[in-house]
């Protein structure tokens, strides 16, 4: 029996959604279901907003604003080099495995490919091979717990993200900023929008490259935000298949 599910997929493809359905589903199923959004917290499997400073962990969420400033240089996402990152990253997913109520089904979205992807390729210009190694180890680590991933394909991500824009008040430029600006974007000489959206379709690209060479069950919905009946009507149904 699985204990962990996790949904992968581009930003607005309907990650958050997927995922609460799917764990809503697995509750009325009589499962003990712990769900994780991305962005909620204090994450069980990753470093959401926390700084490695002196040696410490320390949880930035629980730092003073004067304290703050000092350290953000020192974030774990965003401020480290990659070299020490990685061995954070990969000890928070086997401290997970080790902890992990042997009762209770975990939800995750986007801690396998997303997150490890933003930092391999988009800040970090890696290699595909880089990324995929790295998650390789992820995917090792977690293979007690047999984890099945959802991943949300998107084929038309230039509409999905101009349609959500409108929702989240200065989230596209700073997303757009993100990505140009990292080494990725540099590399390829990304630019404004445009540069943001060709940015993730090479990144879906790379991720659905990735998952398939993984030795995880998947299931791939395609555009599930056209059509959210049919995904539901679509994930419910392996759901029941007995994977979970």
């Amino acid at each position: 029996m699985s204990r962990l599910l996790i949904v992968e997929g581009l930003p607005c493809s309907g990650k958050s959604s997927v995922a609460r359905f799917a764990a809503e589903t697995l509750q009325q199923a009589g499962k003990i279901v712990c769900f994780m959004d991305e962005g909620t917290g204090n994450h069980p499997a990753d470093y959401e907003f926390h700084a490695l400073a002196d040696g410490q962990i320390i949880p930035l969420s629980q730092v003073s604003p004067e304290e703050l400033p000092a350290l953000l240089p020192r974030k774990i996402y965003d401020g480290l080099p990659w070299e020490t990152e990685a061995p954070l990253m990969l000890d928070k997913w086997r401290q997970f495995v080790r902890e992990a109520d042997p009762e209770t089904v975990y939800v995750f979205n986007c801690v396998l490919l997303q997150n490890p992807m933003c930092e391999t390729m988009m800040r970090f210009n890696l290699p595909e091979e880089a990324s995929a190694a790295h998650i390789r180890q992820i995917a090792e680590i977690i293979r007690p717990l047999a984890p099945l991933v959802i991943y949300l394909h998107n084929d038309d991500v230039a509409r999905s993200v101009q349609q959500s824009a409108g929702e989240r008040p200065g989230w596209l430029e700073a997303v757009i900023g993100y990505h140009v600006d990292g080494g990725y974007g540099r590399s390829v000489g990304a630019a404004g929008f445009d540069g943001y959206i060709a940015c993730l379709a090479e990144r879906q690209r790379r991720e659905e490259r990735i998952l398939e060479a993984l030795p995880l069950r998947h299931l791939t919905l395609v555009n599930p935000q056209r059509n959210w009946p049919a995904a539901h009507a679509q994930l419910r149904a392996w759901l029941k298949e007995g994977t979970v």
